[in-house]
């Protein structure tokens, strides 16, 4: 399995951190001057989800930072097991996943698993852009995860 066929981690689009203090954090980076942050949209627009806790899921907070070239996202999860929530635990606040964005969320998930990348979450919208976690952390120190939204720059 090479880099070369693996294209759809091509396109940094987001680090995502998981914070314990969601406000907290922000407010850091408020002070050394890295914002606007605005809530990310609600999570509830995920009418397909395959998630370990839909609960956990659904009760997190999520922030975002439109950067000129790269958006940060903040996470804190809420108090149900989640993926999320168990790296809190047991890493700490830091990096939770990459997410790299594609043109196709179906397509990029196929050539993924096609090439042996087992799928930890997903997500999809109606129109069928959403979210696919890998579960990859073991191998690359971090989850990767592709994103097709259909609106470029979200």
């Amino acid at each position: 399995m090479g880099s070369e066929q693996l294209g759809i981690f091509d396109k940094l689009h987001h680090v995502c951190i998981v914070v314990h203090d969601i406000d907290k954090a922000q407010a850091y980076y408020e002070s050394i001057g890295i914002g606007p942050w605005e809530s990310y949209p609600p999570l509830a627009e995920y009418e397909e989800l395959e998630v370990p806790n839909r609960e956990g899921f659904m009760a997190m907070r999520y922030r975002i930072c439109n950067l000129p070239n790269i958006q940060l996202q903040l996470c804190q999860p809420s108090e149900h097991r989640s993926p999320q929530r168990i790296h809190l635990e047991t890493k700490g606040e830091g990096v939770f996943h990459l997410g790299f964005e594609v043109p196709d969320a179906d397509a990029a998930e196929s050539q993924a698993r096609h090439d042996g990348l087992p799928v930890k979450m997903r997500g999809r919208r109606q129109n069928r852009t959403g979210f696919t976690y890998y579960d990859t952390a073991d191998k690359a120190g971090v989850i990767l995860l592709t994103r097709a939204t259909g609106q470029p720059g979200k």
